[in-house]
């Protein structure tokens, strides 16, 4: 007899060879599509479509944690290349706005989930730890600890993710900076510099370790940024990271967050799915309030404004900005201290919220522990 379970999942007998294969085939031609279109970020939106549609048909495979630490790693390495005396000189100048920017954004993320779980839209404390943005592997184990649903946490927090990312494509395509993928000046192939080359995966590999060694949600990412950008800054290293060698980490970085759209994460989260999208869209257009301030009182491009204070996953934003003609370093300072923020007051901040909420809605039970791996 045909196993009932099998039903609607034609990859589940393949082997995990075959189902990369799959998985591979299906991001090249979705990748393939979103560069035809001109779609910003298509190397990393292209496979992360792919990795949800492969996951739902039975396909589960897993990045392995090594490949996401070195994409993770790589991935700080180019935004340590954009930074320049300048760009840090501009930021220190401009330190209290992005500091205003960060709290007022953890500020709103925070009220959001308190007003869904005030008004009994999401039962108990999900809705503030699923909507905070940044540190979303450190929401998720806290969420867990206090009672909360940990699969609909996960679907929210990267659902954001999802959303954000599509959307910054999307408002990159609209203001015509660019668009379809990266700028490789030499095409894909391009003469490869090995001594600077060698030097750069020396670099992504210390700080990558140092990061791991930190246990910080985007550490392997931030740690690598930090030294490659003190290091070029200081003219000791030049980085060098050839378009095959970003390719594959666009993908690991797609995959590794489609294949968490499982169907038990999904099927967990239908009832709650138009009151998560409107959070979510709510929450996106408040940042993009935020970014037309920044527009307003720093002169910044608009699109550079918006993924600065967009409240997606860091290396998204990273990938979306080297995607298009916009400040790279920008962006990346307002996320990276958004993380540093969130990090140090925004688990602190969601219990206090939380505690805040009534008691007389009954907590559901804490579902099985879900393997979230290292993206936030």
């Amino acid at each position: 007899m045909t196993d009932p379970s099998a039903a609607g999942r034609p990859l589940q007998p393949l082997p995990a060879a075959a189902r990369w294969a799959v998985l591979v085939a299906a991001s090249v031609l979705a990748a393939a599509l979103l560069q035809w279109a001109r779609l910003p970020a298509a190397l990393m939106l292209g496979p992360l479509a792919a990795a949800v549609v492969v996951q739902t048909a039975g396909g589960a495979v897993k990045v392995p944690r090594a490949v996401m630490a070195a994409a993770q790693a790589i991935i700080g390495c180019l935004v340590a290349r954009s930074f320049t005396p300048a760009i840090v000189g501009g930021f220190a100048s401009h330190w209290p706005v992005f500091l205003a920017v960060v709290a007022i954004s953890i500020a709103a993320s925070a009220g959001i989930g308190w007003t869904m779980s005030r008004l009994r839209v999401i039962s108990g404390t999900t809705a503030v730890w699923g909507i905070l943005p940044g540190g979303a592997t450190a929401m998720m184990v806290l969420a867990e600890a206090y009672g909360a649903d940990a699969r609909l946490v996960a679907f929210m927090q990267y659902l954001r993710v999802v959303l954000v990312a599509a959307a910054a494509s999307v408002v990159a395509l609209l203001f015509v900076h660019g668009g379809g993928g990266p700028r490789f000046a030499g095409g894909y192939f391009p003469p490869i510099h090995w001594l600077d080359f060698s030097a750069t995966l020396g670099v992504a590999a210390v700080g990558g370790g140092l990061g791991l060694a930190s246990r910080i949600p985007a550490g392997v990412l931030l740690a690598p940024l930090a030294l490659g950008a003190a290091l070029s800054l200081a003219g000791l290293v030049k980085i060098e990271l050839p378009p095959a060698a970003l390719i594959a980490c666009y993908a690991a970085i797609g995959w590794n967050t489609g294949l968490r759209f499982t169907r038990d994460v999904l099927a967990a989260a239908a009832r709650a799915l138009p009151q998560t999208l409107g959070a979510t869209a709510l929450l996106m257009a408040f940042c993009g309030l935020l970014a037309w301030v920044l527009v307003v009182l720093l002169h910044v491009d608009p699109l550079t404004a918006y993924l600065a204070t967009s409240p997606g996953g860091v290396d998204a934003a990273v990938i979306i900005a080297a995607s298009t003609k916009v400040d790279t370093s920008f962006v990346m300072a307002l996320q990276m201290l958004r993380v540093i923020v969130v990090l140090t007051i925004g688990p602190s901040v969601a219990r206090w919220v939380a505690g805040t909420l009534t008691s007389a809605a009954p907590q559901p039970e804490p579902p099985e522990p879900l393997d979230l791996g290292d993206l936030d």
